[in-house]
């Protein structure tokens, strides 16, 4: 995972961290076969409904389900995959959780139909960006998206911006780039670059324990790391940026300017639950 600031001055930091990639239909049972892994309750890892979502222990595949349903987008066949930090040892932050929506109406030929991404900042604000994936990028294996940004996340940036996503389609390797922006043509110079790019691995016991050992204390480290280039980028000298209210609402629908018939083909979407990992 790579962080990279651009203005006022550049400051980029690398972390080695791992995700989990899970079927939200499947939950149940993938946490069923495994020992170290559960649903809902303590364990060395473990997926909390609690941490996503509407975030009251409500099923999160339900509250994606309903509200891609009130949009019309939810296919009628669908399947939905996360990718997020686990739980360890009860503990994580995920500042980006991805939820990829594929329509299963062609087996032979799913389709990625939208991506969610769920974004969530150190004073327990949290957001969605709901982004139909663009018709005209059916046969490509990357697929890029923006928005503009509505949630506060560093105090070291202001508000109102604008999020580039380029993401390529899940497979055996996994790569999100996002690119944040001013916000106005007059401001619209790159101000941050993240990245994150890992492996695929199989979702095993053995796995997860190799996981721990290589990234011991990973997720309370993602939020102490935070806390620790922060205060090196306030040592530089970076201007503070008081944070507002988050927004009323949980989401945020963003529908591309351009749409054609049939819906962005993304190959590989029948890969079971995972470990990814970063390289």
């Amino acid at each position: 995972m790579m962080h990279k600031r651009l203005v006022p001055f550049q400051h980029r930091f690398d972390y080695r961290v791992f995700s989990l990639w899970l079927d939200m239909d499947r939950l149940e049972e993938t946490a069923g076969g495994l020992r170290s892994l559960s649903l809902n309750r303590f364990n060395l890892f473990s997926f909390h409904d609690v941490d996503h979502g509407a975030r009251d222990g409500s099923s999160v595949q339900m509250w994606l389900r309903d509200m891609l349903d009130g949009w019309s987008l939810l296919p009628a066949k669908a399947k939905i995959m996360a990718q997020c930090y686990p739980r360890l040892f009860g503990y994580v932050f995920n500042p980006l959780t991805v939820f990829y929506v594929y329509d299963l109406a062609d087996p032979e030929r799913p389709s990625l139909s939208t991506i969610v991404y769920e974004v969530k900042n150190t004073f327990g604000d949290q957001h969605c960006y709901v982004i139909p994936v663009d018709d005209n990028q059916r046969d490509r294996g990357i697929v890029t998206q923006q928005a503009d940004k509505g949630l506060y996340v560093s105090p070291f940036l202001p508000l109102a911006g604008h999020y580039r996503f380029r993401m390529n389609r899940p497979g055996e390797t996994l790569s999100q780039l996002i690119r944040q922006s001013g916000a106005t043509t007059g401001e619209h110079r790159e101000q941050l670059i993240a990245s994150f790019n890992a492996k695929r691995h199989a979702l095993t016991d053995a796995n997860l324990l190799k996981a721990m050992a290589t990234h011991p204390l990973m997720t309370a480290k993602v939020m102490a790391g935070i806390h620790w280039e922060a205060l090196k980028i306030w040592r530089k000298g970076a201007k503070f940026h008081s944070r507002p209210k988050p927004p009323a609402l949980p989401a945020t629908l963003i529908r591309p300017a351009t749409q054609s018939s049939g819906h962005p083909v993304i190959q590989d979407t029948d890969l079971p639950s995972s470990v990814v990992a970063a390289e």
